[in-house]
């Protein structure tokens, strides 16, 4: 499991030497931070006092920081582990502890009054027992506590009580009385910002429908400019493909008399051939056999340039470069010898 999971208390109780020391020490906590006039200094020597004893072996920091906190899930924890882990004399003991602690200064302030009996509550301790106990430690008997949502209680501890009450009461109706002025003059001012703000809805309405038909005819003006250009595009498509067809009928016309006179070159050539030994070392260099085709001739010679090509050979040194130069030369003058020829 995480730790990040694991509540600050939690994590104290895990690396705690002892689980129901460290949960006392956090029950006693919280009846110090419920001591009235005592500063934290004090709180906290008296707490390390009284638990001097103790195996907890960690700092009294964290459990302050929890018992101020008011984490009643980590003092329920704790209370579950005393109540578990304590036999008779050690609850007897943690009483002891509890009582001492929150009568330091000879008053028992009436949060801790409560704890006490939550303690012996929690630790099967009779409320006889806690009686004599409390008047064995500090010479008083433990009082029934005082009901402080009862009016005698208030006038007891606070003669000013009932005149306090009656200004507040005062206080509370003019405050109500001006939070209605309050709302009403805001309900006012609701209602005008709402009619301004009806009227600025309709200004942009307005201006929406009039700029959405200003968009509208740029559209159609967009539009019937495209429509335009696509038919001026149209043309000059048509204009190019009639250009390319004359330029084609042209090309094919040059090239059949181009043809017609090569043939006729060629006709003329044959008509006085040249010595046979010439065309036979012609068609040697060429890898062809006497009486080759001017087709075959054509593919010879293709593939002959190909493999000796100079430029196949410009990662070799100089020489070969020259080399193959010269090669690729009488394989040209070859083939250009037997095209005049055939």
């Amino acid at each position: 499991m995480s730790i990040a999971r694991f509540s600050p208390f939690e994590l104290l109780l895990l690396k705690s030497r002892s689980q129901v020391d460290t949960a006392t020490l956090l029950l006693l906590a919280w009846v110090l931070v419920h001591r009235q006039h005592v500063s934290e200094g004090q709180r906290r020597r008296r707490l390390a006092q009284v638990t001097a004893q103790f195996r907890h072996g960690h700092e009294l920091g964290p459990v302050m920081s929890i018992a101020h906190s008011q984490d009643l899930q980590a003092i329920q924890l704790a209370a579950e582990v005393v109540r578990k882990e304590c036999g008779k004399e050690r609850s007897l003991s943690v009483i002891h502890q509890a009582i001492t602690v929150a009568t330091d200064d000879g008053e028992l302030s009436l949060a801790n009054h409560y704890i006490l009996r939550f303690f012996a509550d929690l630790l099967s301790v009779a409320p006889t027992t806690l009686n004599t106990l409390f008047k064995e430690l500090t010479g008083t008997p433990l009082a029934s506590p005082e009901d402080p949502s009862r009016d005698t209680y208030w006038q007891t501890h606070d003669p000013d009580y009932h005149a306090r009450k009656a200004r507040d009461a005062a206080a509370a109706e003019q405050q109500q009385q001006q939070a209605n002025a309050r709302a009403e003059q805001q309900q006012r001012e609701k209602e005008q910002r709402h009619h301004q703000k009806q009227q600025k809805q309709q200004e942009k309405q307005q201006e929406k429908q009039r700029r959405q038909e200003e968009a509208r005819q740029a559209r159609e003006q967009a539009q019937q400019r495209q429509q335009e250009q696509e038919r001026q595009r149209q043309r000059e498509q048509a204009e190019r493909e009639q250009q390319r067809s004359r330029q084609q009928d042209s090309q094919q016309q040059r090239s059949s008399y181009q043809e017609e006179r090569r043939n006729n070159h060629s006709r003329q050539q044959r008509a006085s051939p040249p010595p046979p030994d010439r065309t036979t070392r012609a068609l040697s260099i060429l890898g062809l056999n006497p009486g080759a085709t001017r087709i075959e001739v054509r593919h010879a010679y293709r593939r002959m340039a190909q493999l000796h090509h100079p430029d196949r050979y410009y990662s070799e040194s100089e020489q070969q470069v020259a080399l193959a130069s010269a090669r690729f030369q009488r394989i040209k003058n070859a083939y250009d010898y037997l095209m005049q020829t055939y």
